[in-house]
């Protein structure tokens, strides 16, 4: 009897030993870090400037859809493309601004603002996804962006050699001049 009480008993001390030596031979828990929260946005490139908007001010990216010029508007205005049964206005965000859009035509992209008023795609030259920045990096500086958009840019990000202006399309769309794209 004896004998069978010890097979019990040698498996639990087995198991305590085994315990013993586990927690020996642990490396500790990493030193809990702060978390830094952050603040994420939609980057993109224009006229050789980084920029960020805001992800609840742009709806959706896209590729170049194909577009129909318009007759009698200014000349930033591309034209309009059917999205999924929907008329789609195309800017030229860089012709906008007085300039032109860089690089090939493969990596422009369009981002759609949408509000309860407006609906409307602006090319970029290429859009870089989400980009995520500690939110107490935040400057209320602009970075090396054109005068003219200035109005549009309320700070910037850094992101090691890079600064992001933070663009809010939602100033662009409160813009007469954007709002209203016949030609005069």
């Amino acid at each position: 009897m004896d004998a069978v009480m010890s097979e019990p008993q040698a498996a639990f001390e087995a198991l305590i030993d085994l315990a013993q030596r586990s927690r020996a031979a642990a490396r500790g828990l990493p030193a809990q870090t702060d978390i830094r929260p952050l603040w994420s946005g939609i980057g993109f490139s224009l006229m050789g400037s980084h920029f960020v908007a805001p992800i609840g001010e742009v709806s959706e990216m896209l590729e170049v859809p194909n577009y129909t010029h318009l007759p009698g508007v200014q000349p930033w205005v591309k034209g309009v493309a059917n999205v999924r049964g929907r008329l789609l206005p195309i800017f030229d965000l860089a012709a906008y601004f007085g300039d032109r859009l860089t690089g090939g035509r493969k990596q422009r992209r369009v981002l759609i603002l949408e509000t309860e008023t407006l609906y409307s795609g602006l090319m970029v030259d290429q859009v870089f996804g989400m980009q995520h920045f500690p939110m107490d990096e935040y400057s209320e500086q602009a970075g090396a962006v054109a005068e003219n958009i200035l109005p549009f840019v309320t700070g910037s990000y850094p992101s090691g050699n890079q600064q992001w202006s933070l663009f809010r399309p939602a100033l662009l769309a409160e813009d007469p001049r954007f709002i209203n794209a016949a030609k005069s």
